[in-house]
């Protein structure tokens, strides 16, 4: 069984600052997302909306048609893992497993055992003698075996090394191949996640900037490089938005259609760009508006 969430036109003020704007997007079942944005971009505070830890100052969360708030039907079919740290420091790892199957009854130990032998995590310890790290590893397990449908992860790998951070992301297509569900992932990491992203949230400016597939989105993506003269003959008119240049070279980076019409020089290449090259380059357009 599947759960539908649908964000309705979600707004967040604090005092006058508002953080989000019109929020509306519906989030596919047993799909991988990314959420991506840069610091102060919202994403955090989405996620809590979702959750109902916030409220939204206006728009509705519908889990399976149902508002959000104070609904713990609708609620237990979501699991936020997040950066607060909401345990308590004298209590065992064991004993959060089993404070956790309270709430989420179909909790899988037998993996929760399995996930904290790869991690080298001791059941025994308490949460106030876990490292950074290891406080992330006890969170990102019980996000991996709660029974939800929604896993939402917000900043999942903070403080994991890189040995840590590619296990988990392991765990996490395993778990995904074995019982298929909706994850969304909240991450500044972007190149690690991109290879099991399947689609894109970009918040900008606390607004829904894009919402498509990775596929998608990297397929109109590219990098126009040559000659800085020739690049911005080639370029004009086309939605360029950003560049970087070395001496006399530039490349100019592209997102939409290309012009098919055009020729392109001999000394000007076109080719593809990453998910965090695009990233950069959508996210850092408002900065250079602003300069102008």
């Amino acid at each position: 069984m599947t759960t539908e969430v649908v964000l309705n036109q979600i707004s967040k003020k604090y005092g006058k600052q508002e953080v989000l704007t019109d929020i509306s997007l519906k989030l596919k079942p047993n799909t991988i997302y990314g959420l991506l944005g840069r610091n102060g971009a919202g994403k955090s505070t989405l996620l809590n909306i979702l959750t109902n830890r916030i409220p939204a100052t206006s728009g509705k969360v519908l889990i399976d048609g149902q508002p959000n708030l104070n609904n713990d039907d609708a609620l237990g079919k979501i699991y936020l893992m997040s950066e607060p740290n909401l345990y308590l420091t004298r209590a065992k790892v064991f004993q959060i497993f089993r404070e956790t199957a309270n709430f989420y009854t179909g909790f899988d130990f037998e993996l929760a055992h399995q996930l904290t032998n790869k991690f080298g995590l001791n059941e025994s310890l308490r949460f106030g003698k876990l490292s950074t790290g290891y406080r992330s590893i006890l969170k990102d397990i019980i996000a991996l075996c709660v029974d939800a449908d929604i896993i939402l992860l917000d900043e999942p790998t903070l403080g994991l090394d890189a040995n840590h951070r590619e296990l988990f992301y392991q765990e996490l297509v395993e778990t995904y191949a074995d019982r298929p569900r909706t994850f969304v992932i909240s991450t500044h990491l972007i190149e690690e996640i991109a290879g099991m992203v399947e689609n894109v949230l970009l918040i900008k400016d606390g607004r829904l900037a894009l919402d498509d597939t990775t596929e998608s989105l990297l397929a109109r993506s590219y990098s126009v490089t040559g000659p800085e003269e020739k690049v911005r003959e080639y370029t004009a008119g086309l939605n360029v938005i950003g560049h970087d240049s070395l001496g006399k070279l530039r490349s100019d980076y592209v997102f939409g259609k290309l012009d098919e019409n055009r020729v392109l020089p001999d000394t000007v290449s076109v080719e593809k760009i990453d998910l965090q090259k695009l990233f950069i380059n959508l996210t850092e357009q408002s900065d250079e508006e602003g300069q102008k």
